[in-house]
């Protein structure tokens, strides 16, 4: 027993001692994986063609109707179809052009301008949200690996604990009982299965990467998580519930808030193109007439016509009415449409804050409390259980405790982390202001 015991307790020491920090480049290669995944994003290339598309149909909007060229042989004799006989017959080309009601061209080229306006914002916003996944993935993908490598280390120690007992128990002078063996495998039979969840979790996050990443997505060998820090602190050091005004002045900016608001601004002007419909279309149209000489050699004078044509808007309720009132309505939904954005964005700010509080203070009892009781406990039952005073479950139970509360620090971490992640997209800015 005492050689078991003294056997033991070199386990214990060996197995236990604090890991050593490797220093590493976590930030950089997460850094460089959201930049492979920004720069591989084919939406950001799509967005690109469509402001495109959009500036070039501005331009196609804004020009007049094309004119219309038309030639008629006119007032034709049926009987003869001689050209000369009749003073009417004539051959003729005309030209006519129509011309838009009011500003109507100038508002279609403002407005298509504001649309494709929209797509530099939602390209900041897409490569924030980017970077807030590609982090939040990277990080769960952290999370796994210093799991695996701090259960690994204890895998060891249960493997070693194992043998010591099955020592102890075959030993004339030992202890140890039989289920005292029994146990300290099923610990190890434990560890091994949370080993391998912790790996499927891993190898699904590394596939969900390379949605991102593509052939980058193999995960470097890091030796802790990566910095990252709130990208405006002070907004989140109040221990009362934030000002929401302060907020609300922050989320305003928010990429995705700008690019509604160049759609409010395009359905703006579709209200004031909607009203152009209660102005007259007009269109000016030129004719020139050839006539043949009369019958007897005498010469006929060529005809000119001009003209000028335009519509009356007079029966507008169920049309023009009904187009600015639509227009109008289209307006407004947007409007509710960025209200609702805004306080969705706020909603997640506070919630995140109250996440960010809760885990501060659940890190802070870990570190400073949790975990050295947890390690005063096992070291106590391990040397009750070395003076014969103690239950060898007891020992391996305590542990087990001490293991799962260090893999469940790196599980808050990792939590902590992520909601820093994802209130830096919230606070993200764009570089547009209404």
């Amino acid at each position: 027993m005492i050689k078991a015991a003294l056997l033991l307790t070199g386990v214990l020491g060996v197995a236990w001692m604090p890991a050593i920090a490797v220093a590493g480049s976590e930030a950089d290669s997460l850094q460089k994986a959201i930049q492979i995944a920004i720069d591989q994003d084919p939406w950001l290339t799509g967005s690109m063609s469509t402001e495109a598309a959009l500036e070039n149909e501005a331009i196609a909007s804004a020009q007049l109707p094309d004119p219309q060229i038309s030639l008629k042989a006119g007032n034709l004799p049926v009987d003869t179809f001689d050209l000369n006989q009749e003073g009417m017959t004539q051959f003729s080309v005309g030209i006519s052009q129509k011309f838009p009601r009011g500003d109507s061209l100038a508002l279609a080229k403002q407005q298509k301008q504001q649309i494709a306006a929209q797509q530099p914002m939602l390209r900041q916003d897409r490569e924030a949200r980017v970077e807030a996944t590609v982090s939040q993935l990277w990080l769960e993908a952290t999370r796994a690996q210093l799991s695996i490598e701090r259960i690994e280390r204890d895998r060891s120690l249960f493997e070693q604990l194992a043998d010591v007992a099955e020592v102890s128990y075959s030993s004339a002078f030992g202890m140890t009982r039989q289920d005292d063996v029994i146990r300290a495998q099923l610990e190890l039979t434990r560890l091994e299965d949370r080993l391998t969840d912790l790996r499927q979790q891993q190898e699904a996050v590394e596939r969900q990467l390379s949605e991102w990443l593509g052939s980058e997505a193999i995960m470097p060998v890091v030796a802790d998580f990566p910095g990252l820090e709130l990208e405006e602190p002070k907004l989140f050091t109040a221990v009362e519930r934030p000002n929401r005004q302060a907020w609300y002045e922050r989320v305003r900016y928010h990429p995705a808030v700008l690019a509604v608001d160049k759609s409010i601004d395009a359905m703006e002007i579709g209200v004031d193109a909607a009203r152009q419909q209660y102005k007259p279309e007009w269109g000016v149209s030129a004719q020139y007439g050839y006539r043949e000489d009369d019958p007897m050699g005498g010469s006929r004078a060529d005809l000119f016509s001009v003209g000028v044509t335009f519509d009356v808007p007079i029966f507008t309720e169920n049309r023009q009415d009904k187009r600015v009132a639509a227009a109008a309505s289209r307006h407004e939904s947007v409007q509710y449409q960025r209200e609702s954005l805004i306080r969705e964005l706020i909603a997640r700010l506070e919630t995140n804050w109250a996440k960010l509080s809760r885990l501060d203070e659940r890190l802070a009892l870990y570190g400073n409390r949790l975990l050295p009781e947890l390690s005063e406990q096992a070291e106590a039952s391990l040397n009750a259980y070395n003076n014969d005073d103690g239950d060898f479950a007891e020992a391996v139970r305590a542990r087990i405790d001490e293991t799962n509360a260090s893999v469940e620090l790196i599980g808050l971490k990792a939590q902590r982390l992520k909601v820093i992640s994802d209130i830096n997209y919230l606070l993200s800015q764009g570089t547009s202001s209404r």
